[in-house]
């Protein structure tokens, strides 16, 4: 079973990671799925979670292109279901780098569905997931960064580094928040 790669081999595969800059494009990914009554409830609708499922399987698909390394799903940002998704629906989730620091990405992710047999086309939910790049012990470590070539390029890069230093705001005032609470519990 020469196929079956042992977790050694599977590292090995990403030991000399190019670290050259690459353009957003490089790693555009798309997922289409026909929805099916394995995916739905009794009623008919499409769980939540199995297009969470699939936005989380597009995202880091589009970063392991793009870092050319083992990732890992390090957040996601919220996601709002803007209209329902039905057995029979196709179901399209496109990924594509936003933007990428040290050793993490933002990835861009948009679901749309396609109603059978009508065509009417909807879009369903967008998500900006973050993922990390890992070295072979799986410890972070450094991805290539982004190239914005189109105007839609720089403002998806703008945009992510606003969420971002929004992400890391929140990180900050809430461990300064628990900070305060334990300190409280002290006293």
């Amino acid at each position: 079973m020469d196929f079956i790669r042992s977790r050694e081999d599977r590292n090995d595969l990403y030991s000399n990671v190019d670290l050259t800059p690459r353009p957003t494009s490089e790693s555009e990914t798309l997922l289409s799925v026909a929805m099916e009554i394995e995916h739905a409830n009794n009623s008919g609708y499409v769980h939540g979670g199995t297009i969470m499922r699939l936005v989380d399987t597009a995202a880091g698909i589009a970063a392991t292109k793009h870092a050319r390394r083992r990732v890992v799903t390090a957040a996601m940002d919220e996601m709002s279901f803007l209209a329902p998704v039905y057995i029979g629906d196709l179901l399209s989730v496109r990924a594509r780098v936003n933007d990428a620091h040290h050793s993490s990405m933002e990835i861009g992710v948009t679901v749309d569905v396609e109603r059978i047999p009508s065509g009417e086309r909807l879009h369903v939910a967008t998500a900006h997931v973050v993922y990390v790049g890992l070295d072979r012990d799986g410890r972070p470590a450094e991805v290539a960064k982004v190239i914005a070539v189109t105007e839609e390029d720089h403002t998806r890069q703008a945009e992510a580094q606003v969420r971002r230093e929004q992400r890391l705001l929140r990180k900050r005032a809430l461990a300064e928040a628990s900070r305060r609470s334990s300190d409280a519990r002290l006293r």
